[in-house]
């Protein structure tokens, strides 16, 4: 299987350190020779490659910006060149790091107990236990604040109640992290695979995300020990603070996948040949669609640069998060479209990636934060009036 050459216009590769290469580099040869020669099976077959969690981990990609536990302690380029390659694979593996890393590892990490760190950290860091964020439910996207699930308090336990839907990695977790509304606000708990009133299903029936685990998670009178409550997420604003975590990654990891479309389309159209055995790279509006792809990438590349040295110096914003979100996954959906396009026909076929990555990337753009709710973010930003409602 070729090599993936890089994309790299501008000489983006000219701010980066030999360390930050380095990761990337040992990233990309993960994603050549581990994850694209399975990755195709597992799309159509609509199954997770789950071999692949153990190299994630071996490899130090899971929780790969967190310190101590195991963790690689890697500043936030790092992290979002790992999660760019990943993403080049494909958009559900991108998924499981994104999970387990951003919405698993980081609020134990940040919100838990020594106990709670210690057990978990170094489990879930080196694959050999499986997260999942319970937060989303079938009345309660874009608007978590309307949660019904719900925890009391019964002496030394909690007995959760409700349901939480659109759960990647839900069926396979050895334990979920949900959030649940109790008589103090919303608070976190760390529920166990196996406890008493606790189910998973998974959602079937998916044109995207398909080598990636979906479920819905279950709570009929659940209960779980006052030692599992994170007791430090306090409020929506912990979980939310999660998903910004995430948002980050997906958007470094979309450029993965605007990547791996332009990469397909430039060479595929240098090598077609139409009309007079002419490359079909040679005409104008090829050129055209291709300038707009390489381009887009590129200010795509310089916002996530720039996003992630805030992160390091803890300036970025949840608002910088929706414009990094919201820019790259739009620009990755459009030249996933528009190399479809210049593949003509064979643009549809599984035996290129494009059509994988254009089903994933509608759910890339929904999920942890709509496109529209990205937009709102912003505009409140910039005008300081909430148009939420």
């Amino acid at each position: 299987m070729a090599r993936f050459p890089g994309v790299d216009y501008i000489s983006f590769d000219s701010l980066l350190s030999e360390q930050e290469l380095l990761v990337r580099q040992t990233a990309r040869r993960f994603v050549d020779e581990q994850v694209l020669p399975v990755v195709r099976e597992a799309y159509n077959s609509g199954t997770f490659p789950s071999r692949l969690v153990a190299e994630l981990g071996g490899l130090g990609f899971l929780g790969a910006n967190l310190e101590g536990y195991g963790c690689a302690g890697m500043n936030n380029i790092e992290y979002g060149l790992i999660m760019q390659e990943l993403e080049r694979g494909d958009s559900g593996l991108r998924s499981f790091a994104s999970v387990q890393g951003a919405l698993v590892m980081y609020p134990i990490h940040t919100y838990g107990s020594d106990e709670q760190k210690e057990y978990w950290l170094p489990r879930l860091q080196s694959g050999q236990a499986i997260g999942c964020f319970g937060l989303t439910e079938p009345d309660f996207g874009s608007n978590p604040a309307g949660m019904r699930t719900t925890a009391e308090k019964r002496g030394t336990q909690w007995l959760l109640n409700g349901e939480k839907t659109w759960i990647t990695n839900g069926s396979i977790a050895d334990v979920a992290v949900v959030w649940a509304r109790t008589s103090d606000g919303v608070r976190g708990f760390l529920v166990e695979r196996g406890t008493p009133g606790y189910s998973t299903s998974d959602i079937h029936g998916k044109l995207s995300m398909r080598a990636s685990v979906t479920s819905s998670l279950h709570f009929s009178g659940c209960a779980i020990p006052e030692s599992n409550q994170l007791p430090c997420a306090k409020g929506l604003k912990a979980a939310l603070g999660c998903l910004s975590q995430a948002r980050f990654g997906i958007g470094w990891g979309a450029l993965g996948a605007a990547m791996d479309c332009y990469e397909t389309a430039r060479s595929y159209t240098l090598a077609r040949r139409q009309f007079d055995e002419r490359p079909v790279a040679s005409h104008q509006l090829v050129q055209e669609k291709l300038a707009w792809m390489i381009t887009e990438i590129s200010k795509g590349q310089l916002l996530a640069y720039h996003a992630a040295k805030l992160k390091d110096s803890g300036k970025i914003d949840p608002s910088h998060i929706s414009m990094l979100k919201r820019n790259n996954v739009s620009v990755a959906l459009e030249c996933a479209r528009l190399s479809r396009d210049l593949l003509g026909a064979n643009g549809i076929m599984d035996e290129y990636p494009i059509m994988r990555h254009m089903c994933n990337l509608e759910s890339v753009k929904t999920y942890e934060g709509t496109d529209h709710i990205h937009t709102l973010v912003i505009g409140e930003r910039v005008t300081g009036i909430p148009a939420y409602r």
